[in-house]
């Protein structure tokens, strides 16, 4: 497995970047032999330190854990608590999860929303958020199950996917009060 450890504002030294690197090994191999990358951030936030953590253990699969703490060593081992957690609770879903399916099931969005070349450097007027354009992902065919059991890996707020059930596109997300909503289009009526 590839692993980059980069620091945001402070300097990883030699023996850091090993801790990193044999731990996340030893973690992340025992569920998954031959997981693609990991990527480590680590950053000092006023008195604390981050540690931001993905990982990729199969294609099109992304596995997240963040941490802070006041030793860039303990930010680390926590984040990586997280990501063992989330690979050990999931880990048969995750390695079934292709069995059966052709690799076809990955449909690429092809559209992002850029900023217009003359506004390159403008920052949006009366408090209007940017928009920031995003890389090309892909659309997994899933059942609802396997997409809330990618939004949890992944950490994210919501995740699109089409649905195997029905072919439609389909969105699952992060409610406020915890619980995770599911958008279903083809399930509308007329009103």
């Amino acid at each position: 497995m590839e692993i980059s450890v980069k620091g945001k504002q402070i300097d990883i030294g030699a023996a850091l970047q090993s801790h990193v690197t044999d731990h996340l090994n030893a973690s992340v191999l025992k569920y998954f032999e031959r997981a693609l990358d990991a990527n480590v951030i680590l950053s000092k936030e006023s008195h604390a330190f981050r540690a931001d953590i993905s990982v990729h253990p199969s294609r099109g699969m992304t596995v997240q854990g963040k941490a802070v703490a006041d030793d860039a060593y303990a930010a680390f081992d926590s984040a990586l608590a997280r990501i063992a957690k989330q690979l050990r609770r999931y880990k048969r879903r995750l390695q079934d999860h292709h069995k059966g399916r052709p690799e076809e099931d990955f449909l690429t969005a092809q559209y992002s929303i850029l900023a217009s070349d003359d506004t390159e450097d403008e920052l949006p007027v009366d408090g209007e958020p940017a928009i920031i354009a995003d890389m090309p992902h892909e659309i997994a065919t899933l059942t609802v199950g396997e997409a809330v059991m990618r939004l949890d890996l992944a950490d994210a707020p919501a995740m699109m996917f089409k649905n195997s059930a029905n072919g439609s596109f389909n969105v699952v997300y992060r409610r406020a009060d915890g619980n995770i909503g599911w958008i279903d289009p083809s399930n509308t009526q007329n009103v």
